[in-house]
């Protein structure tokens, strides 16, 4: 990576080196030229103006005092002779054929100057000047050899000093990147000592406040991450093997107290515990799936209008013929959207619930809003404590640790509601009545579920 990274910075400086380079060479020709056009084009109008003002004879004596070197400059008479010029070698034959009218300025370009044996590239200015005498022209002849010189001298200098530049690039890009990748490298390298058994560790966050740093911060987060559901998986298995073992130990002991009676009487005298048990299992390992399920966002729902009114009046006449408790219920008609048999669920596992920790009533109450649907269960028993009505609708969570788990359940309902109702997007909280019974309030929103 380091290599590839090096040799991607040296190529892309190279390309942009060289494109650059270029545009600054046509730029710089374009521009030392239009200044050689500007200079001759004034120098040509002046000239022109001084003969126009005075005569030839000054205009001669101004060519005389501002000479300048690489330019040259003719008066020519309107019978095509030099009267002046600026240098003796362009005395005598005419450095150009244009013979613009009065007032005009003609423009060429020509290789060389053969009249005065120069080889150079010159650019011509002509203007014509109306005399009493007739019509002069002032011709102006500038060398463009230098500047085409100066563009070729850039170019050395760009060309010799590209290889230098990019020498520097590349050692630059090499230095940073392995410092970078050092970092990194460091990173992964600590990441790679982490297995299961050191899940508390975390990578050393450098305070660079750069990209590294946030890489850090994100490793040590993921960490988190990973050390948390690892801890959730071991007390899962925990809790489900310790769930499983009481059933698993009674069918087995029932197994082999029938196998001893050869006359199968134990059998028959045990085949409703190992019946009960067995059943018993079976809803234990179904809450188990659903609940895993739930974790990871695997619910299966099925999505039909659902009378929610009805669903709950079932549930209610389920409950009441194996409770001694008096059950009130005031109920609306409420339609949402959802899995019906997974709704029921959840008002079933409410509902046991209130049945077990009730000391006789329970008021169940369903109303409906612009806001969704409420359904509220009261039961005349000790509220949640506080401090534990979030921990409630976690997994294997009893708060009467004294109830066996026959009386008690498997502390699965109300996870398993938990995880329903959110596939539901909708919400059930623990709370407190105002008359100080134990509440749970089931909400629903009026929209559908996607």
């Amino acid at each position: 990576m380091r290599k590839r990274a090096t040799a991607t910075a040296i190529s892309v400086v190279a390309l942009a080196l060289v494109a650059g380079g270029l545009l600054l060479l046509v730029l710089l020709q374009t521009s030392l030229i239009t200044a050689t056009e500007t200079a001759a084009k004034s120098r040509a109008a002046d000239v022109a103006a001084l003969i126009a003002s005075q005569d030839v004879s000054e205009a001669e004596q101004s060519l005389a005092d501002t000479a300048r070197s690489g330019q040259y400059v003719q008066i020519i008479s309107p019978q095509g002779t030099v009267v002046a010029s600026s240098e003796r070698s362009a005395a005598r034959t005419p450095l150009s054929d244009l013979r613009p009218r009065p007032g005009q300025t003609l423009i060429d370009s020509v290789s060389s100057l053969q009249s005065i044996e120069d080889t150079d590239e010159f650019f011509i200015v002509a203007s014509g000047v109306q005399t009493e005498k007739g019509v002069y022209t002032v011709v102006v002849a500038s060398t463009v050899q230098v500047q085409a010189d100066s563009v070729t001298t850039v170019a050395w200098f760009l060309l010799g000093a590209t290889p230098l530049l990019l020498a520097v690039v590349g050692v630059a890009v090499w230095f940073l990147v392995g410092r970078s990748l050092r970092q990194v490298e460091r990173i992964r390298g600590q990441v790679a000592l982490i297995d299961s058994s050191r899940l508390s560790e975390r990578v050393q966050v450098s305070p660079t406040n750069d990209e590294i740093q946030r890489l850090a911060l994100t490793m040590n987060t993921m960490l988190d991450k990973l050390q948390a559901s690892d801890a959730e998986q071991r007390r899962f298995v925990s809790d489900a093997s310790h769930e499983l073992r009481s059933p698993l130990a009674t069918i087995s002991a029932g197994l082999e107290v029938a196998a001893a009676d050869p006359s199968g009487d134990t059998w028959h005298e045990l085949q409703g515990l190992l019946s009960s048990e067995t059943t018993r299992m079976r809803y234990l390992v179904d809450d188990l799936l659903t609940l895993a399920k739930a974790n990871d966002g695997g619910i299966r729902i099925t999505v039909t209008d659902v009378d929610l009114d009805d669903v709950l009046s079932t549930e209610i006449r389920r409950l009441q013929p194996m409770t001694d408790h008096t059950i009130s219920a005031s109920l609306v008609p409420a339609r949402v959207r959802g899995d019906a048999h997974r709704l029921g669920q959840v008002l079933r596992n409410i509902l046991d619930n209130a049945n077990r920790h009730a000391r006789s009533t329970i008021t169940i109450e369903l109303t409906s809003g612009p806001n969704g649907v409420e359904v509220v269960i009261d039961n005349d028993g000790d509220p949640v404590p506080e401090a534990d009505r979030h921990r409630i609708f976690e997994r294997f969570v009893r708060l009467d640790q004294s109830r066996s788990r026959e009386s008690g359940g498997s502390g699965l309902g109300l996870a398993i509601a938990a995880g329903i109702m959110s596939a539901h997007h909708g919400t059930i909280t623990a709370t407190q009545a105002p008359g100080g019974d134990c509440r749970f309030v089931m909400h629903l929103p009026s929209g559908s579920v996607d």
